[in-house]
């Protein structure tokens, strides 16, 4: 995209909603689909999120297959696929090859091979590295090949269509997640509780939010020894916030504890699943 759209984090299962960028070209508009990990649900959260994933397969024209040229493909991978396929048997798949610069060209040609034999032998392969942009420009010139006309759904200024708050409380819970090992990152949920314009420093905004985690001894994580690790969460937050909004704000991040809220339809409910 250019510009920073979705969060990223060291654990798996971090994207907890679709998140859609705006890819404007010459002669496309390609909106791409980052959508949460098809996974085996241990949660009515996972549940949920796989859901979501289904319900937005449905939707696309075109699947990114997306292996790691460093890592082997395994039956992790095929157990995606053939979920995939349930879902959206006819839905054209473009397999593509990503960290090309972290390993030598024979690797690359191995996994292009393997990749190309586990979508079937007839799928196209695009081999990317996103770290230096090594055939960003080829993936998307065979994705607008792949992909049938139809309207432009988005003028030209747009990057994405989520809203403000999310992006705000991902950047919040990117912050939060950072450091943080075992299931604690899965209890992590945060939410935007009200931005206002200060009323001393027009050019200042007022953001209150809430950090939520489901045990007691889990704040006590996030807000870390002489609550460092929380300070640290506002400030590197706050400068992300800062770059999306373009002007200062102030940053006001509560703790709570919401029991168990993976598995309680009513927090789910409540924090937008």
């Amino acid at each position: 995209m250019g510009e920073k759209i979705a969060i990223t984090a060291n654990q798996p299962e971090t994207t907890r909603h679709p998140i859609r960028g705006i890819v404007h070209r010459p002669d496309a508009q390609i909106i791409v689909v980052d959508t949460p990990g098809l996974h085996k649900p241990r949660t009515l959260l996972g549940e949920r999120l796989n859901e979501i994933v289904k319900e937005t397969y449905a939707d696309v024209d075109l699947i990114g297959f997306t292996v790691p040229a460093d890592e082997k493909i395994g039956p992790g991978d095929r157990w995606i696929l053939e979920n995939v396929r349930k879902v959206v048997p006819n839905t054209p798949i473009l397999g593509i090859v990503t960290k090309l610069d972290k390993v030598s060209k024979d690797q690359v040609g191995a996994q292009l091979m393997a990749l190309h034999e586990l979508l079937g032998g007839e799928a196209e392969v695009v081999p990317v590295s996103a770290a230096d942009g090594t055939q960003v420009d080829v993936l998307l010139d065979v994705m607008t090949s792949l992909l049938p006309e139809g309207p432009k759904f988005y003028p030209d200024d747009h990057v994405t269509d989520d809203d403000t708050n999310t992006r705000i409380s991902e950047l919040i819970r990117e912050a939060a997640l950072e450091g943080l090992k075992d299931e604690l990152p899965h209890s992590v949920a945060v939410e935007v509780d009200e931005m206002l314009p200060n009323e001393e420093q027009p050019d200042r905004l007022d953001i209150h939010a809430i950090i939520y985690v489901e045990r007691e001894g889990q704040k006590s994580i996030i807000v870390g020894k002489d609550g460092r690790r929380l300070g640290r969460i506002i400030h590197n937050s706050r400068q992300e916030i800062i770059k999306l909004l373009g002007h200062n704000v102030y940053l006001d991040l509560r703790i709570k504890v919401l029991k168990n809220w993976q598995s309680d339809p009513k927090s789910l409910g409540r924090l937008g699943f």
